[in-house]
This record gives structure tokens, sequence and C-alpha cells, in this order.
């Protein structure tokens, strides 16, 4: 019956999830509502410590799906902005909202941090489900999805301080100690992950497994091994398999393209079975209107106040456009993460800790339905949106191993520059052949003297050592068209 149910579930998901795509919702407020309305059979979840334990265990495999399908050329130039909104804007962001709940709300201060702490986090989920979809410039982008996949980190330490601080347990040493601790943990955890992730990418091509499908099961084992250990080394088991994850997404695997999609359906797996169970852990009745005049207040400062500041603090010394600002800040999206953080202090048995649950649920599905629809308006009337980078090309790779070359589908968006570019014009490597494009969905067999289209879709055969040269050159002319710089090896 179980399975029966679970099935039901995941297709009613599925259908969700497309569903979100044509509304620009994230597809998690749909798989909260479902797990809302299994209450009407009677299927409710009240174990808070086994629903953060579950939600943790979901947030491992989410991330390893964000590393593997971050590319490293994309977020190399954004990673110390991305490092500082997931540390120091954080904290900014904590600090601002406990002052607001102490000073304005009248809570006690070790409480104030502890719901700054549940709500300063983005959620990577929901980044990315959004975004991916949308043509940004590449910094914004890569600043965005990489503070999603770093922010976990500092957040799990922060959110587990302060409920013992709220409890009355805070270690010896104070802020201090608590504030060397967390760096420890942290850049033990981001070195781990890289150690992991370079150890198991040679492990994975040095090996040769009887089944294709055996090489995306051990990069993923691979990364969520990176966390195992860093929870068992006392480091940060989230910072371990996000790193390990982008290393491993971007090494030379044997079947590439099959490891990440496979990720990618553990990714949506672990977002379903998340969302759902977080909807089964909510009771909306129980909100007051008390509870909800604090959680938009909450919200809107956030979202109004203590995101944009903690984004202008961290942004301002990398001379980022306000534009760019503006867009980063309203687009940080608030999810799951929030949501599970709550779980943290329901399962040690703090008192006020079902009212922060609520509210947190309450606020994050209010201001998700207010920020996620609006993004590509905020995007053009900020003037971000519409540059081509190098998002605009899919390439999917299926290795021809005994003639150590590559096949690739490269497709041409719309709005791309490679529409009206000869084969000639494009100058691929030697030993590179376009082998036939797809055109409306009829095979053409193409000529130097043809030009491309929007739409086409082109059937590309690399040689293994060209293959990275050849995926800059088809993004490189998408950019800046036939007369971009031809770049050589």
């Amino acid at each position: 019956m179980l399975l029966l149910i679970g099935a039901i579930v995941l297709i009613v998901a599925t259908w969700a999830a497309s569903l979100s795509s044509r509304v620009g919702l994230p597809a998690l407020l749909l798989f909260l509502g479902l797990g809302l309305s299994l209450e009407l059979f009677g299927i409710h979840m009240t174990d808070a410590e086994l629903a953060h334990n579950l939600g943790f265990a979901a947030l491992v495999f989410i991330l390893a799906e964000g590393g593997f399908a971050t590319k490293w050329v994309d977020i190399k130039g954004s990673l110390t902005i991305a490092g500082l909104l997931a540390t120091v804007g954080v904290l900014v962001s904590i600090g601002l909202v406990a002052a607001l709940c102490h000073l304005g709300l009248g809570m006690s201060l070790p409480q104030s941090v502890l719901i700054g702490a549940i709500t300063a986090p983005t959620d990577s989920a929901a980044i990315f489900s959004v975004l991916r979809g949308m043509p940004l410039p590449g910094r914004v982008r890569s600043v965005l999805e990489g503070e999603s996949g770093l922010n976990d980190a500092p957040i799990v330490l922060l959110v587990g301080a302060a409920t013992a601080w709220t409890l009355g347990e805070l270690p010896e040493g104070g802020a201090t100690e608590l504030g060397v601790l967390i760096l420890i943990e942290l850049a033990g955890g981001v070195l781990l992950g890289a150690a992991v992730g370079f150890v198991g990418a040679r492990l994975l091509r040095s090996v040769a497994l009887p089944a294709s499908g055996l090489y995306p099961l051990g990069a993923l084992a691979t990364a969520v091994i990176a966390y195992g250990l860093g929870v068992w080394l006392h480091l940060s088991g989230f910072a371990a398999v996000y790193v390990a994850a982008v290393i491993l997404g971007n090494s030379k695997l044997p079947h590439r393209n099959a490891t990440k999609s496979f990720a990618e359906g553990i990714g949506w797996v672990a977002q379903i079975g998340l969302f759902v169970m977080l909807g089964m852990l909510a009771s909306p009745e129980r909100l007051t209107p008390h509870m909800v005049g604090e959680a938009l207040v909450i919200g809107t400062f956030l979202t109004f106040v203590a995101r944009p500041l903690s984004v202008m603090v961290c942004a301002v010394w990398f001379k980022v456009p306000w534009r760019e600002q503006a867009f980063i800040s309203w687009a940080g999206l608030r999810g799951a993460v929030p949501i599970i953080m709550a779980t943290v202090p329901m399962a040690a048995g703090l008192d006020a800790a079902e009212r922060i649950s609520e509210e947190v649920l309450f606020f994050v599905v209010v201001f998700t339905m207010l920020q996620a629809p609006t993004l590509p308006w905020v995007a053009r009337k900020l003037g971000v949106a519409g540059e081509i980078d190098p998002h605009d090309i899919e390439v999917e790779v299926a290795p021809l191993d005994q003639i150590q070359a590559d096949f690739m589908q490269v497709k041409v968006p719309e709005g791309s520059k490679l529409h009206g570019v000869t084969i000639r014009e494009l100058r691929l490597p030697k030993f590179t052949v376009i082998a036939v494009i797809l055109r409306k969905g009829e095979p053409i067999v193409p000529h130097s003297d043809d030009r491309l289209n929007e739409g086409d879709e082109l059937m590309v055969v690399v040689p293994s050592a060209r293959r990275a040269e050849v995926e800059k050159r088809f993004r490189t002319i998408g950019r800046y068209g036939r007369l971009a710089r031809w770049h050589k090896p």
C-alpha cells in the first residue's frame, strides 16, 4: 500500500512540476500543498526528529545534484562574492533580523538570534529550479547558485548553536569560540570535499565497471561519502558534499552526461519527498492572527531591508552594478532550508519551536509566491535579462571509447548569435565533424556554406581531447557572433 501511495504521489508531483514551470512558481510550493492535502486521507507526520533527519538526508542529495550541474567555468569568477554572501551576508542578515525580533517584537535575544539564523539562508532547490530557465548574466546566475550551495553549511552550525543558546546550553567561550569553530568546520568541509572529489574522479576514470549504469551510482555515492566523512570528522558535511559534487561534475568522468542526469533524477525525488514530508509535518490551522502578523513583519523586513543590505555589504567591494545587486537581493528565494532548520529546535524540545516552525512556513510560502513569479519582470526592468550566456547551449556527451571521440548534441536556442553563422565560420578544430543538423524535426546533411537557424540541433563528433575547446567555441560564438575571437588551446 505504501508503494502505491508513494507512486501516486510521485506521478502527481511530476505533473505539479510541469505546471509550476509554466506559471513561474517553484515546484516546492505545489509539493508542500500536496503534502498538506494528504491530511485529508489521514496521512500526517508528527515526529519532528524523524522529519529533521530525513530533511537533512534530502538536502545532501539536493546539494549533490546542484554540484553536479554547476559548471566550474561559470562560477570560478564569482566564488568570492558567493562565499561572502554565504558567510558575511548570512551574519548581517541574522544580526538585522535578530535586532528586529528583539527590539521591535519583544522576543528574547537568544530566540531572536535563532529566528534570524533560521530565516537567513537562500534555498538551492528553489534557486536552481527558477533561475536555470532565465537568460541572465553569468555572474548573477553563478553568485546566486554558489551562495545557495554554500550557505547551508554555516547555517546548520549557527542554528544548532542558537538553539543551544535558547535552551541555556551555549558552549564555553561564547561567540568568539563559536565563530572560530564555524570557520574551522567550514574550511575543513571544503578541503575534505575537494580531496574526496579529486580521489573519486581519479578512481572512476581508472576502474572499468561492467555496466555503464554503475558510473552514476559511483559518482553520487562518492559525493555522499564526502558528507558522511564530514559529519564523522566534525566538519561541515554540507560543504563537503557540494564541493565534492562540483569537482566530480566537472571532471572527465566516463558517461558524464548520464551521471548528471541520474543525479538530477535523484535530486527531484529528494525534493519531492522533502517538500511533501514538510507539508505533512505542517499544521497551518495552529496559525493565529498574531503569528501571521509576526511572520509578515519578519518576512517583509528580511526581503526589503536585511537581504538588500547583506548583498550590498558583500558586493560593493567588487564594483557589482547596483542593478545586479538589486536583482540578487530580490532573487534570494527562501524554501526548504529555512523550513528544515525550523525542525532543529523542534527536535531539541524548545517550547516555542512549533510557533517558530509555523511562522517560518507561512512566510516562506507567501514571499516565494511574491518573488518567484516576478523574477523575469524584475530582471527586465533592471536591465539584467536577455544576455546570452553559456547556459544557452545544451551540450550532451556520450563517449565513443573505441575511437576516443565524443558525440555532442548542440542546440541553437532562441536569441543565440549562432543564428545565421555558416558551418565554415564556426572554424571548429581538426577532425571535428558536424554529422547532421536536425531542423524542425527533419535531418539535413550539412555543407560548409549552410547557415544555422534558431532551434537547430547539431550532432557533432569531436575528438575527446578537443571537447572542452569545441564547447567553448560554440559558447563564444553564441555570445559574440561570427567575429568572436578564436580561442586556441
